[in-house]
């Protein structure tokens, strides 16, 4: 850990993992994301679970993040655009709503359900950090770092974790536990999180005892 004026500035993983100063940040993991993995989510289910499990264990908080989608009819301009590139349509008359509040593809899956004292925000953008209250809540917990897991990591989290930084906040990337439907994209953006230095990256292995404590 360094210090400059009175603060600290974590350098390691080790300085990062404090439940006081860190909160987990679960995203997207809905039935109607993980559908769209190769093996419908069951690998990022059971990844994310570790996690999740050892945050729990050592008293972190955790906050889940669900992707909404407006009903057609509410769409705007980027709304429908977004749209037809994931559905891979060519006209924004065949978009559907794959993501309509209460509808079954819009739930947080039951393996990792938040409990009564977590707290599950949800977005229309891809950063979790546009459009909810997750900064003011991190703010507020005196929370200066976070570690992330869940799905797109080339669709969602990559924006979030650099929205972050601008924020001046601390990702951490828990890299193994962050999937995709895109493996060269999901490359390319660890490649640039690499590049810049300003995100921790990590692996399950290495950052579940750090959480989970003694």
């Amino acid at each position: 850990m360094h210090r400059r004026s009175g603060l600290d500035i974590p350098e390691t993983l080790e300085d990062t993992c404090d439940p006081a100063t860190m909160a987990v940040i679960v995203y997207d993991m809905q039935a109607g994301v993980l559908r769209q993995l190769p093996d419908g989510g069951a690998g990022a289910v059971e990844r994310v679970s570790r996690v999740l499990t050892a945050a729990r264990a050592g008293g972190y908080p955790v906050f889940f993040t669900r992707h909404m989608s407006l009903p057609v009819r509410l769409m705007g301009r980027t709304q429908l655009r977004t749209a037809m590139a994931w559905q891979r349509v060519d006209d924004p008359e065949k978009v559907q709503s794959w993501f309509l509040r209460d509808s079954p593809g819009f739930e947080i899956v039951a393996d990792l359900s938040a409990r009564g004292d977590e707290v599950v925000f949800d977005k229309l953008a891809m950063s979790a950090f546009a459009g909810t209250p997750l900064e003011m809540a991190l703010r507020d917990l005196g929370i200066r770092a976070f570690a992330i897991a869940g799905v797109a990591l080339e669709i969602g989290i990559a924006p979030t974790v650099w929205h972050a930084v601008d924020l001046g906040l601390i990702p951490v990337v828990v890299t193994d536990a962050c999937d995709g439907r895109d493996r060269p994209a999901m490359q390319r953006v660890l490649d640039d999180f690499r590049f810049s230095g300003e995100a921790l990256l990590t692996d399950i292995a290495t950052i579940t005892p750090l959480l989970a404590g003694p």
